[in-house]
């Protein structure tokens, strides 16, 4: 590894670690700041649960690409990222809660999800506890506008990190409606291949990828007209990657690592990468095993352990590990062009970035 891909590593080690100690102090102090929280006992359960959802971990991946999309224009002290910070995190928070809310998931991030704590607040209320999870989602969409509305910036610099994060939440909302039709098609055996890739464009590359980078050089005052076609083309390249590596996790991840159990898409119905190339490439017995386990929410482990044995044999881990390095390698590429113009350090990280991604293991 040479001195810039080190060098790339520590500094993203470093937002990392500084932004946990920002959410962590950020959740000491809302529950004082929101008036609310003290008229009930589920408002103060509310943000309970979103501050152990938020505080559990995570790639924080938002957090590095913010930091060093600024850092493309200048090493100094950026007024407004640490509020931007919080607000991507918080936008991934309500992103998270109603992923599992839709896929009935009962862990994230190696505890229980949203949901699934509600539901044990409320065992003989099934649809408070419904309630009060969406609500717990909603907080924390709203929170993430709240925060940046709150950051000490000149007005015309806050309001062009508000448009970005307004623009991005609506596209987070819009994928997760494309989400839902997308598992319903494909429980229909009727999936549209182009709205995978369209529902990866508004729930990864816009808000995990873009999203960051726009608002990173909004907050150093950079211009983004010039430079928008570069970075939409490296989102998109290094979100179909990291999308890719999510699906290929889903069954061949740890689900010690993960966070969450073997096979969690597969038993919730989704049409991923992977369930695609998983029923393209099969045929017979193997493809009907595929079919029958694809939403079907009480597959015993063994049946994964199948599924997982069937894609080995199909060389299906291998196709779409190939799928990732080709998208990540792209990306790099991509940014490798940004040395003409901006600081060559922080563009080191962004070449680095997607082919870190290709070998992570949560």
């Amino acid at each position: 590894m040479n001195s810039h891909a080190v060098s790339a590593l520590e500094r993203a080690a470093a937002h990392q670690q500084r932004f946990e100690v920002s959410f962590a102090t950020y959740f000491a102090e809302l529950a004082d700041d929101l008036n609310g929280a003290q008229l009930g006992r589920f408002p103060a359960r509310c943000l309970d649960l979103l501050a152990q959802l938020s505080l559990r971990g995570g790639k924080r991946i938002r957090t590095t690409l913010l930091h060093e999309a600024a850092g493309l224009v200048t090493r100094e002290e950026v007024p407004g990222l640490v509020e931007a910070a919080l607000s991507l995190e918080l936008l991934h928070s309500h992103a998270l809660i109603l992923d599992d809310i839709m896929d009935d998931s009962p862990t994230r991030r190696g505890g229980p999800s949203t949901y699934y704590a509600c539901r044990e607040d409320l065992p003989n209320h099934p649809q408070a506890a419904l309630g009060l999870a969406m609500m717990t989602g909603d907080l924390a969409g709203f929170l993430a506008l709240r925060v940046l509305s709150r950051a000490d910036l000149p007005a015309d610099r806050k309001q062009g990190l508000l448009d970005v994060q307004l623009g991005v939440t609506t596209d987070t909302v819009l994928g997760q409606v494309l989400d839902l039709e997308r598992d319903v098609n494909a429980s229909r055996s009727s999936a549209d291949d182009g709205l995978l890739e369209t529902v990866c464009e508004y729930k990864t590359s816009r808000y995990t990828v873009l999203a960051p980078l726009r608002l990173g050089l909004l907050a150093a005052g950079q211009n983004l007209a010039e430079h928008e076609e570069s970075l939409r083309r490296y989102a998109q390249l290094a979100g179909l990657s990291g999308q890719i590596r999510d699906d290929y996790l889903d069954l061949f991840g740890d689900p010690a690592v993960t966070g969450k159990p073997a096979g969690a898409d597969l038993r919730a119905g989704r049409h991923t990468y992977l369930t695609r190339e998983l029923l393209a490439v099969t045929s017979g017995d193997d493809h009907e095993t595929v079919k029958s386990a694809l939403g079907s929410a009480d597959s015993p482990h063994r049946t994964v352990d199948r599924i997982r044995d069937i894609a080995h044999r199909h060389d299906v881990h291998t196709r779409l590990q190939k799928t990732i390095d080709h998208y990540a390698h792209a990306a790099s590429a991509e940014a490798s062009t940004w040395h003409r113009h901006w600081n060559g350090e922080a563009v080191a990280l962004f070449e680095q970035l997607p082919l870190w991604n290709t070998h992570r293991n949560r």
